[in-house]
Order: structure tokens, then sequence, then C-alpha cells
């Protein structure tokens, strides 16, 4: 089977009426997980992201409260999953302002949680790709939000004399 374009879905649906479309709906959302609370997202709460975004930060919160103590290689794995699940409600935003938001949350716990990311350089990695997302994020926003997105995320950059990263080169230059 080929898949259609998403010009001749649209075109399609244009065309369904509006009972066929519910019924549409409902069947993605029986299928898949991922429809079924894209749908929550959309229906019940697109109208209040600041509401949407303090559930995720406690989702966040839950995620780093279960992190294991010792063992990076755990520690590892669960930090993976809460950075999984917390840009799968990132996508369903598709805001930029979110995005940010909650990667600096993300970011700012990973610091606070007590990890010695110098240690790990898969833990740093993962902390600096996120860095560099929380930027390109923020580049696309007012001035107005840059300008406090910014002071946040100066405020989580590594120490530059244990980090020999190239991203930091990127912050020095602002």
């Amino acid at each position: 089977m080929k898949t259609a374009t998403v010009h001749e879905l649209k075109q399609e649906l244009q065309e369904s009426s509006h009972a066929r479309l519910l019924e549409l709906c409902l069947r993605l959302a029986r299928f898949k997980k991922e429809n079924k609370e894209l749908l929550t997202y959309l229906l019940f709460e697109a109208h209040n992201e600041e509401g949407y975004i303090t559930s995720v930060k406690l989702i966040i919160d839950e995620g780093f409260d279960t992190l294991p103590k010792s063992g990076a290689y755990l520690q590892k794995k669960s930090l993976r999953k809460t950075l999984r699940i917390t840009n799968k409600y990132i996508r369903y935003t598709g805001s930029r302002q979110a995005e940010a938001a909650l990667l600096l949350y993300f970011c700012s716990r990973l610091r606070s949680a007590g990890i010695d990311l110098e240690k790990s350089t898969v833990l740093m990695n993962l902390y600096l790709q996120q860095l560099k997302k929380i930027d390109a994020a923020i580049a696309t926003l007012h001035e107005d939000l840059q300008y406090d997105f910014r002071k946040e995320l100066e405020a989580l950059q590594p120490v530059e004399a244990k980090s020999k990263s190239p991203f930091l080169k990127l912050f020095r230059k602002r």
C-alpha cells in the first residue's frame, strides 16, 4: 500500500463530511496511544499552554524522583526515558516557547540532581545537546522572551575549565 501525501490527505479530509471526520478521528485515537494523547492535548489543553507546561514539569519531576542514585548506566537510561517523554510532549505543542521552557526545566533538574556530569561523557553530551536545542528554540522567539530565556540558559552552562566542548565557544562569543 502506498501512503498518501499530506496534500492528498488534506484534500480528501476537506471533502469529507463532519460525521466521517469524527469517525476517522475516533478510529485514529483507538489505534495508538500517542494519537489519543495528541487528540487530548488539542481538544482539552491547547488553550491553556501554561497549565500544560506545568503538568509536563510534574511528569519531569516524577522522572527525576525515580532516578537511581548510583550507577551511571541506569541513570543514563532513566534520563533518556524522561527526556524522550519530555520531547514527546513538546512535539504536541509545536511551540518553541514551550520547548525552551521545558528543556530549560529538564536541564535545571539535571544540574540539581547531584549527578556528576563531568565523569560521564555520555551524560555530558546529552546535557550539551539539550543546551543546543534550547539555544535553537530561543533564537526563534521574540526579543523580550529571548532575553529572559538566555539568562536562564547562561546559568545552566557547565564550568568551562572542566569541559572542553566546542559548544561552549558559541556562548563565549555572545
